[in-house]
């Protein structure tokens, strides 16, 4: 009886000591595209790939109905018009020129157009064709595949500051 006592007390120490080591272990961190609502792939690394919320999915939608043709070297059909146009739009990607522009100032150029705004006359204003949603979604799909990776303006009293 002893002995028997002796087993499931050296069998229950064993069981606590391994499930004891488990919780010490660091858990795996989540892989952010198993949460991700669509992907799109890096323009510039084919290997990698962007997970995008549901916001930037439908920015993303947006983008390949209405913006390609000009903000992209080539298009699910074929290349782009981009080449044709003067100045040449920057491609949607380009982070070093379009994050340093505020969420308003790009909220304006595609609701008012390139006039408007002191651009180029070939921008069109999609004010009238996209709802204010619509075209935040555009400016969110921009900011995810943007590279360099966009990183968000703290100014102080902005609308869009994380203060």
């Amino acid at each position: 009886m002893k002995f028997r006592l002796w087993v499931s007390a050296v069998f229950l120490a064993t069981i606590a000591a391994i499930s004891g080591c488990r919780k010490h272990a660091e858990a795996p961190k989540p892989d952010p595209l198993l949460s991700a609502y669509d992907t799109e792939p890096d323009w510039t690394d084919a290997q990698k790939v962007i997970p995008l919320s549901y916001q930037q999915a439908q920015g993303k939608l947006i983008f390949y109905q209405q913006c390609v043709w000009c903000h992209a070297d080539a298009t699910p059909a074929g290349p782009s018009n981009r080449s044709n146009l003067v100045p040449v739009p920057p491609l949607l990607n380009d982070g070093a020129t379009l994050n340093v522009e505020s969420d308003e100032y790009m909220q304006n150029i595609i609701t008012l157009g390139g006039t408007a705004m002191g651009k180029s006359a070939m921008m069109p204003p999609y004010g009238r064709m996209l709802s204010g949603g619509e075209i935040r979604s555009v400016i969110a799909f921009t900011r995810a595949v943007a590279q360099p990776p966009y990183q968000p303006s703290a100014r102080a009293g902005s609308q869009y500051s994380t203060k």
